[in-house]
């Protein structure tokens, strides 16, 4: 054996688990399995259910588990403290290797004996928890992007009552009754957000800066912090830009050329915030946004398009201004105006070079004697 893998299908109640081994041949083993409920008792449960059958601690041990929503995050909390090795998977890259494994059927069962044998045949990266500070921003902005949501969900109810032929005034006056009291909530979960990042010196440094760019708000740039726990586990601008779907997704074999667009298979919350800011800095002509939006819908003329690629722009932007500490320079994107620069002899012909030398044009006597060095060395070409 070279690796143990440990596989745990998690849901709301309970989960679970598989334990594998693989030895040198590549060959998946499954050493036991078993079922717990999702909750402390079953946490403690599943440690010491691993101490017992994780017999060769000499060996390294990965634990693989779904991303199901927030259900993962106590238990992976739980074994990460505990010093285990945790990978989280997407549930679409899970449900893609077990159909590349030829499985017909689905249950949790057979899920966590697929996932621990993917983790034990590659090698998953590790998850690290998110900073306590930045979980707290996050339930912030993920609550005032639901209440926005629920506000124009509200108001399009408003709109059809008001423009309906037979109109209910108790309707209407609930939904109106109900707007303004979303509307305070707003007003509190920004507030709260504000004083949430105030409360972090370092972070409200990076975000004031950050918020240099015209059109980019506190609420943009928390989301996206919030959301990628302060660009901690990023290693460059790719995989950032992969993380919120704007990688973008060719279709194309032989003859047959389909449309390229971003993959969207990313943090959705991301984009959104995005979308508004793409929209301002365009709006208030900054640079170099606008001139990256110009020069894309004139090559495109979609408008929609162009404005994704300054959301990706902007992104990659926030990104840049947060790892260097600096504010958002509007002129250090404008091209300076150079002054003509003096042509070198390379860019004339042999004569035209001797011609206009600057020593050569204030004598008028050695004139005669260049044309006839010149004409020589025309006859030698």
């Amino acid at each position: 054996m070279i690796k143990y893998a440990l596989g745990i299908d998690i849901s709301m109640k309970s989960f679970h688990v598989c334990l594998s081994s693989i030895d040198s041949v590549q060959q998946v083993k499954v050493r036991s399995s078993s079922s717990f409920s999702n909750n402390s008792s079953g946490f403690k449960s599943l440690h010491q259910w691993l101490q017992k059958h994780y017999t060769n601690a000499s060996l390294p041990l990965v634990i693989a588990m779904e991303a199901t929503g927030v259900y993962y995050e106590q238990c992976a909390m739980f074994l990460f403290k505990l010093g285990y090795n945790v990978a989280i998977v997407l549930p679409n890259k899970a449900k893609k290797y077990l159909q590349a494994t030829g499985l017909k059927s689905k249950n949790d069962k057979i899920d966590s004996k697929g996932l621990s044998r993917m983790a034990a045949e590659q090698s998953l990266e590790l998850w690290q928890p998110m900073d306590d500070f930045f979980y707290q921003l996050r339930s912030l902005t993920r609550q005032h992007q639901s209440l926005q949501e629920l506000k124009t969900s509200v108001s399009n109810q408003l709109h059809a009552q008001q423009h309906s032929s037979c109109a209910n005034k108790v309707v209407v006056k609930q939904l109106k009754q109900l707007i303004l009291n979303i509307d305070k909530q707003l007003k509190e979960i920004g507030q709260a957000t504000k004083s949430h990042i105030k409360g972090n010196v370092k972070v409200a440094e990076k975000v004031d800066k950050i918020c240099t760019i015209k059109g980019v708000s506190i609420l943009t740039v928390a989301c996206i912090i919030a959301e990628t726990n302060g660009f901690i586990l990023f290693k460059n601008i790719n995989q950032l830009v992969s993380y919120t779907g704007y990688d973008v997704v060719e279709n194309q074999s032989g003859k047959h050329v389909g449309k390229t667009r971003i993959s969207k298979k990313g943090n959705g919350h991301i984009r959104r915030a995005l979308h508004m800011p793409a929209f301002n800095v365009v709006r208030y002509n900054v640079t170099p946004f606008i001139n990256l939006y110009e020069r894309t819908l004139q090559r495109h003329n979609i408008k929609m398009k162009s404005y994704v690629a300054v959301q990706k722009k902007l992104l990659i932007m926030i990104y840049t201004l947060w790892y260097k500490n600096t504010a958002f320079d509007n002129s250090f994107h404008q091209k300076p105006n150079r002054e003509k620069e003096p042509v070198t002899s390379s860019q004339f012909s042999f004569a035209e070079a001797v011609l206009n030398h600057p020593q050569q044009k204030n004598s008028a006597s050695q004139k005669p004697a260049l044309h006839k060095v010149i004409n020589r060395r025309n006859i030698a070409v």
